[in-house]
């Protein structure tokens, strides 16, 4: 059983499944493909990634791979707590440059959903973070992609300072979203 919930941009979803509790912990299906079908979200996941970042406030992104390598994601925390971004770089969409963002944690056990075309980052909130997603297209250097955290136009409103935050240097180089074509 799965609880969707539609965030503001079209396509990016909040869900979670149900828990099944008792005094040893809990079970859950994450990802099931029948499941996810039935509520139209039948793709083909090829990879698995998995990261862990040891300390608050680190923020990794604004990441998306360009065509014919652009990936859908579910995104889960399975230690800690982030606040997760997706971006619409959908350049004729009438959302573009606009930013959905929610908690995910491992207490709650929520994931978020990001179709192709939109950009995703998210920022630590707890230490020891593990976040682990699955992808629809490989990992391509040559496709891979950033647009800038701190992004005027984008507004991102995180929910700490981000300015002296930890992040790779490529992030904080990342171009703004206005001075590239996205493909999309």
């Amino acid at each position: 059983m799965i609880d969707v919930h539609p965030l503001d941009l079209d396509g990016v979803l909040e869900i979670t499944a149900k828990r099944f509790a008792d005094d040893r912990g809990f079970f859950t299906e994450n990802w099931s493909r029948k499941a996810f079908a039935a509520i139209g979200l039948d793709h083909e996941f090829v990879q698995d990634n998995h990261s862990l970042t040891r300390k608050v406030g680190t923020l990794r992104g604004l990441h998306y791979q360009t065509p014919p390598f652009a990936q859908d994601k579910l995104v889960r925390v399975t230690r800690g707590a982030v606040f997760d971004v997706a971006v619409d770089i959908r350049m004729g969409s009438p959302t573009f440059g606009k930013w959905v963002g929610v908690t995910l944690s491992a207490d709650a056990g929520n994931q978020i959903f990001v179709p192709v075309g939109f950009a995703h980052g998210f920022l630590t909130l707890e230490p020891d973070t593990e976040v682990q997603y699955k992808v629809t297209a490989l990992y391509s250097p040559d496709h891979d992609r950033a647009v800038r955290f701190d992004d005027p136009t984008i507004g991102i409103d995180w929910p700490r300072a981000v300015d002296e935050a930890a992040m790779s240097a490529k992030d904080r180089a990342a171009p703004l979203l206005a001075d590239q074509d996205t493909g999309f």
